[in-house]
Parts: structure tokens; C-alpha cells; sequence
């Protein structure tokens, strides 16, 4: 953690930038930066992609260290796995989810176990999810076209280019969206009022 912290400060400062700077730059608080840079909290393989394109060098130049801890393994030894998912942004009714034109970008994500499926992301906006999922929250989802009572989805309602996300709750033959924010009414989706769920909401990151 510690030299990911330096050499985060290392690069900043070589770039002439205060974290106040860095952190506009990443659409993140200062808070995260000066955290960063303290060790007390590790950036996501977004973020540190991100600085590595401000930078101009690679993402391993953020992660390297110059003399590595007898007790560190390797990230192929950790357990851990590194996995690149597509961004999605607005997703058209007649093309498939991952279709070239719905794909904003790549993050790549952590896993304790290589997670089954195909798996997309989605920034959360708005605070209907509240506080199980707070506004800008980016959201990994596994695509499948159905998930049980109680789960989170993603949800492509009526001719809306944008999935919302909703828990889940099946009355009969129709589908209720349910917000955890109580001050937003759920959605019912049937004959008159068409939706398709795209995936299963599987892991939630947001800086503090």
C-alpha cells in the first residue's frame, strides 16, 4: 500500500498537480486523493488506469514497487483476480447489452473467486437506492434475464435507454420495482408498462 501511496504523490507532483487539482481531474473528493496518498485507502484499478493515462505511463509504473516484501505474492498467487469488464452507458431496446455502440469504456475490477457469466458495469445516478447504493456508485452487474425475489437488478424499462436499478419482487405475472429510498413509489412493469431485466447487481464500489 505504501508504495502505491508514493508513487501516486511521486507522479503528481511530478505533473505539477495539487491533490485538489488530481482530484477534480478524477471526479473524486480531495479526501480520496489525500487518503491515497496517506495509505489509508487503496484507489480501484479505474482510478489508477485513470492517473495512468493523465500521467502518461502505464497503470504498472502506480502499482510497482522497488523492492517488494519477502511476504507479498504475486497478483497470480494472491488468489485475487483481475477481471476487464465493459462500461455501459445507454443501451438501445433492439441491440444486445454489450454491443459496441452501448460500451463507454473498460474498468478492471478485483475478485476474491473469478466470477461467473459476462459481466458489464454501470455507474449508478440518482438516490432511489439510497442508502444501499448511493448516487455515483459504479455497480458490476452479471447479465442474466431474471434474478429471485430480493435481489438487485438492472432493469431496462419501456423505451428508457438507461437501466435503472431495483430490488426485485414478483406479484403474479408482473414485476415490481422496488427503490430502497422510501421517498420514491415502486415500479410495476406488466402489459401497459414493458421492461426487460438485464442482470444481477453482484458488487457495489464507491469512494467514501
Amino acid at each position: 500500500m505504501s508504495a502505491i501511496s508514493e508513487n501516486i504523490k511521486f507522479y503528481r507532483s511530478k505533473n505539477s498537480l495539487t491533490q485538489a487539482q488530481l482530484a477534480d481531474k478524477l471526479n473524486v473528493s480531495e479526501q480520496a486523493v489525500y487518503n491515497w496518498e496517506r495509505g489509508t485507502r487503496i484507489p480501484r484499478m479505474g482510478y489508477i488506469e485513470k492517473m495512468a493515462k493523465l500521467f502518461n505511463i502505464e497503470s504498472p509504473d502506480i502499482l510497482k514497487v522497488n523492492k517488494q516484501p519477502t511476504n507479498m505474492k504475486p497478483l497470480s498467487q494472491s488468489g485475487m483476480h483481475a477481471v476487464r469488464i465493459p462500461i455501459i452507458g445507454t443501451i438501445a431496446c433492439v441491440t444486445p447489452i454489450l454491443a459496441e455502440q452501448n460500451i463507454e469504456g473498460y474498468t478492471t475490477e478485483l475478485f476474491n473467486e473469478k466470477p461467473d457469466g459476462t459481466l458489464f458495469v454501470l455507474r449508478c445516478q440518482g438516490d432511489s437506492m439510497e442508502p444501499k447504493i448511493p448516487d455515483g456508485a459504479t455497480v458490476i452487474v452479471r447479465e442474466q434475464p431474471t434474478v429471485e425475489d430480493d435481489e438487485i437488478a438492472a432493469v431496462l424499462v419501456d423505451d428508457n435507454t438507461e437501466a435503472t436499478l431495483k430490488r426485485i419482487k414478483h406479484v403474479g405475472k408482473q414485476v415490481m420495482l422496488m427503490p430502497e429510498n422510501k421517498k420514491y413509489d415502486p415500479i410495476l412493469l406488466n402489459e401497459e408498462n414493458p421492461g426487460r431485466i438485464l442482470g444481477k447487481v453482484i458488487k457495489v464500489s464507491y469512494d467514501l
